[in-house]
């Protein structure tokens, strides 16, 4: 009986570790206002104030996932109301993506030859400066990268948006920015972003320098708001004019 037992607990200790050894995402608000963390498809949505964090798992095989920061909103009790960057659908917890501008952490993983993959975007424009990366590097590609340049308060006056940046193809739309029918380049405006964020993907096909791979099994990962380092203008460049139907929560 006591050899059943100690069986027992060894293939449960064996269960929870493989089931939880990795794919933990830490999102923490470094930035001086609140920040309404995003995530989908698993995640949802958390309010952070200044200095919190916010946990949750994504299982082996998630991908397409994005977690993102909105900010200026305003929500009732019922979770639903209105974002001014970020705004995914006017409900707390997200669904669905987010609506540019919005600064992404985009991650798949577990796929082949069992890597992560990961990346920072601006493709959608850019409203939070951001880290993301491996909790414990490793070789490689495996390690953490940011954006964090002054771009909102940069940002040319066609893209300029209230509360961020916008990307070119939303604002411009076509196959010169979208590139959605076939290869394509970068553009003037796409080098703006990636000047100023070397490590993030600029347009649609920037692969080869903004590609991150980690080990599947055995990477947690971490994204914050507002790294030490960054500019913290994103908030105060435009004013903030919120729909008079939603209530903010006391």
């Amino acid at each position: 009986m006591g050899h059943l037992t100690t069986c027992l607990v060894f293939f449960l200790l064996a269960f929870v570790t493989y089931t939880y050894a990795s794919g933990v995402f830490e999102v923490h608000n470094n930035c001086p206002y609140t920040v309404w963390a995003a995530a989908t498809p698993v995640g949802g949505g958390k309010l952070l104030e200044r200095g919190q964090s916010w946990w949750f798992w994504a299982p082996p095989g998630t991908k397409m996932a994005r977690i993102w920061g909105r900010t200026n909103c305003n929500f009732d009790g019922a979770g639903r109301g209105w974002c001014q960057t970020g705004d995914c659908g006017g409900v707390l917890e997200c669904k669905g993506w987010g609506k540019p501008p919005n600064t992404l952490a985009e991650y798949a993983l577990n796929q082949f030859s069992n890597l992560d993959f990961w990346d920072i975007s601006v493709i959608d424009g850019f409203n939070i400066p951001m880290s993301f990366g491996p909790t414990k590097p490793g070789p490689g590609k495996c390690h953490p990268i940011q954006c964090v340049a002054n771009i909102n308060g940069e940002c040319p006056g066609s893209l300029r948006v209230p509360g961020g940046c916008n990307n070119p193809c939303t604002t411009f739309g076509g196959q010169q920015y979208c590139c959605t029918q076939g290869p394509c380049g970068p553009t003037d405006l796409s080098r703006f972003f990636k000047q100023r964020c070397p490590d993030a993907y600029s347009y649609p096909q920037d692969d080869p320098t903004s590609t991150f791979t980690c080990q599947s099994w055995t990477t947690d990962y971490k994204v914050m708001f507002c790294p030490y380092g960054s500019t913290h203008n994103e908030t105060s460049s435009f004013p903030l004019e919120l729909p008079t139907s939603t209530h903010e929560v006391a």
